[in-house]
């Protein structure tokens, strides 16, 4: 499928779902809509994704068959100024695809011009109607079920997840991502986004993923937010007990030392985070942080080996940049 992406004004540090579509997604990207880098390229910014030129507007975009919303704002809300660019999407008979809070199928302008046009609106954070409560039965399942756990959000819990996928499938195994949010719902084309999910039903949904998957070699379970997140705790919990994991990842940004855009609030040393997953998932099902992966984006080569060295010493176990140097290491120890 060929799609654009809208990613204004966020392309591309804080266009997470732009940059996973387009490193891991199978789709054909034409564009990337973003005002601030209009006339650029993609490879401009990263030298390990697919190439696309990055224009201004939908009306600058090649032809495509959809428009994918690449921007995951804090609240999923959707804002307004790219109201010009979905209307145009949709006069050229362009599909929706959508990762909001904001539903764009209920927005009764783009409804109506979907149904105009022939196009569908897609809301990946749509939950199913038929969720229920966990049973506490993911641990039954016959693949190793790996969880990737972070000290914050945006650590790199979804590029740890599918690296290590890719590895394992290197390997010969049957291996999976269980997405539980839009970006790798987006990228994988199933999950359900677990933040928009009941708060009972939310672990509940997150063993029918692993049930749903669970007679390959090895899953790889999308972490989301952190465990003691001054927001978004409630999502990781669930999670957490959902999955019944045997194995965890820990995901840190390299240097990262306060909760980001929560500045107040300081991240626990990272061994004794580790250490909080163990304690508060072991009623449910014991498990340990076997490997740790660190986002060594802003270091220099020689800067990033001795972080990820100091960063496994601390943990204890091998560690890596799942983005930069290879994940072998990190894969043995969670197998």
């Amino acid at each position: 499928m060929r799609v654009a992406i809208l990613a204004h004004e966020q392309f591309p540090d804080r266009a997470k779902t732009a940059t996973g579509i387009l490193r891991y997604g199978d789709h054909d990207v034409v564009a990337v809509l973003d005002r601030t880098h209009a006339g650029e390229h993609v490879r401009d910014h990263f030298d390990d994704v697919q190439d696309a030129p990055i224009v201004e507007s939908m009306a600058d975009a090649p032809d495509c068959d959809a428009l994918v919303i690449g921007i995951a704002p804090i609240g999923g809300d959707f804002d307004d100024s790219w109201r010009p660019d979905v209307r145009t999407a949709l006069q050229r008979g362009c599909d929706l695809v959508a990762g909001l809070h904001y539903f764009l199928a209920d927005d009764e302008e783009f409804a109506s011009l979907a149904d105009e046009h022939g196009c569908s609106i897609r809301d990946v954070r749509r939950p199913p109607e038929d969720l229920t409560v966990a049973e506490g039965t993911a641990g039954d399942v016959d693949a190793t079920v790996v969880l990737t756990a972070g000290t914050d959000c945006s650590t790199g819990k979804m590029t740890a997840s599918y690296e290590l996928r890719d590895a394992a499938r290197e390997r010969g195994l049957d291996a999976a991502v269980v997405p539980t949010g839009q970006t790798g719902i987006m990228i994988s084309d199933w999950g359900i986004a677990i933040d928009r999910v009941v708060a009972d039903f939310a672990a509940g949904a997150v063993e029918r993923l692993v049930q749903q998957e669970g007679d390959r070699d090895v899953l790889f379970v999308e972490g989301q937010g952190a465990l003691a997140h001054p927001a978004y705790s409630g999502v990781t919990l669930s999670i957490l007990h959902g999955a019944q994991p045997d194995s965890l990842v820990m995901t840190h940004i390299a240097g990262r030392e306060v909760v980001r855009e929560y500045e107040d609030y300081p991240l626990l040393p990272v061994d004794k985070y580790a250490a909080l997953y163990e304690d508060v998932a072991q009623p449910v099902r014991e498990t340990s942080v076997d490997a740790g992966m660190l986002n060594t984006q802003e270091l220099s080569d020689d800067a990033a080996h001795e972080a990820i060295d100091a960063y496994g010493e601390t943990l204890g176990v091998p560690a890596t940049d799942p983005v930069r140097f290879d994940v072998d290491e990190v894969l043995d120890a969670v197998l």
